[in-house]
């Protein structure tokens, strides 16, 4: 299947941008709980995005238990309400979506969520019922992102995610990898097709997406989220059994996921990184991430150099 026209990308953008069909402007970045500005990230449309989201892989896959959704519900308000946005989940994390749902019904009013979910079935014919799946699953009428997870039956699709991107019923479209599996065929469709969003796995720690995906993303104007930033809390954990560094704090980096966090998204292309968890005070740990200055390029190199001696 041949990739759309590229002559269509900016045409497709107006439409997930909003103009002619009827979504309402998106405001993000403020910390309701203090006010304060947080760092964020322009999309290709024009729109900013606040720099950390949350991803829910098996930490919202906790069924219909009413005390581990009532958990979930806090970690969701937690990451709201210091200024986070998009959250992200997919049909392959089991209940996770539901519990989502049930989590905003919960917290109620507006929160503002940008709602980033996924297509993960080897059926081609039923991209639309996925996304319906989805919005279902959430409580919310259109979804904001829709991924391709993991490239499954990609070109298909992809086809119709644009299509309906460009008859208003989503706002952007993008495609994911995990583990550092099909980067090249990520680089191809980031080439030939007019998408708004790649997702991939990048951290302190594994730093392959920095070799061609980055560079592309920033080059395409393709905004990147990063997955797996924590490797699936294997770094985290191995840099916590050591002390913060004296020169860090100096730097102004508050803790361990402020650390490793803040070097992902001072990366110029990278847009959102993506860490879960569960509980409400590592929650509050990741959102530090939101405030404060950036590493410049030579502290990140010393970031670098000090987990890797660690």
């Amino acid at each position: 299947m041949p990739a759309p026209d590229l002559s269509r990308r900016r045409i497709l953008q107006l439409a997930a941008a909003g103009l002619g069909a009827g979504w309402l402007p998106v405001t993000f970045g403020q910390d309701k709980s203090a006010g304060r500005t947080v760092i964020t990230r322009r999309l290709p449309d024009g729109h900013d995005l606040p720099a950390i989201g949350m991803g829910t892989w098996i930490t919202f896959n906790v069924g219909s238990d009413p005390e581990a959704r009532a958990g979930r519900t806090q970690v969701l308000r937690t990451f709201l309400e210091a200024g986070g946005a998009l959250v992200d989940s997919s049909p392959m994390y089991g209940s996770a979506e539901s519990v989502i749902g049930h989590a905003l019904s919960e917290i109620g009013g507006d929160p503002s969520v940008f709602a980033a979910s996924k297509v993960w079935t080897p059926d081609r014919d039923a991209t639309a019922e996925q996304v319906a799946q989805s919005e279902r699953r959430w409580g919310l009428e259109r979804m904001d992102l829709m991924q391709v997870h993991n490239l499954v039956a990609w070109e298909a699709h992809l086809k119709h995610l644009l299509e309906m991107r460009e008859e208003g019923r989503l706002r952007y479209v993008g495609i994911t990898t995990s583990h550092g599996r099909r980067h090249a065929d990520i680089e191809r469709i980031m080439h030939d097709w007019p998408i708004d969003f790649v997702q991939a796995s990048y951290s302190l720690a594994n730093r392959e997406a920095e070799n061609r995906l980055l560079p592309l993303a920033e080059e395409r104007g393709i905004a990147f989220i990063a997955n797996r930033p924590f490797q699936g809390g294997r770094l985290i954990d191995r840099v916590k059994r050591h002390p913060f560094p004296v020169w860090a704090r100096e730097a102004g980096l508050a803790n361990w996921a402020d650390f490793l966090l803040k070097f992902l998204i001072a990366h110029p292309a990278v847009t959102c990184a993506i860490p879960a968890t569960s509980r409400v005070e590592h929650m509050r740990e990741n959102m530090t991430a939101l405030r404060g200055p950036l590493p410049d390029e030579a502290l990140r190199r010393r970031m670098v150099e000090h987990v890797q001696e660690l």
